[in-house]
């Protein structure tokens, strides 16, 4: 079943086939990731650092909440939550 949409930023659909959204199943937001990352491995690799931290150039919101100020990685993640992933910009 797939339970949590996964927005997908500009800058990242070229690892995932153009897709702007990804379904997943609830969770947390570590296996949400994981799991759209079965898929799309080379954006997984995007998102998380080897030792399967989130990297910081990375910000993961579950609504309208950073996961960096819940429980990071931990957050759960309910039926029907909207989950978006948002690269840091530089620039001036």
């Amino acid at each position: 079943m797939t339970d949590v949409t996964v927005r997908i930023p500009g800058p990242l659909r070229s690892f995932t086939a153009g897709a702007d959204q990804l379904q997943a199943p609830a969770g947390t937001v570590a296996e949400v990731l994981r799991a759209i990352g079965i898929c799309h491995p080379q954006l997984l690799s995007r998102l998380l650092d080897a030792e399967g931290g989130l990297r910081p150039h990375v910000n993961v919101f579950v609504g309208r909440a950073n996961i960096r100020g819940l429980q990071g990685l931990s957050t759960p993640v309910a039926t029907g939550e909207l989950v978006s992933i948002l690269p840091a910009v530089a620039g001036g």
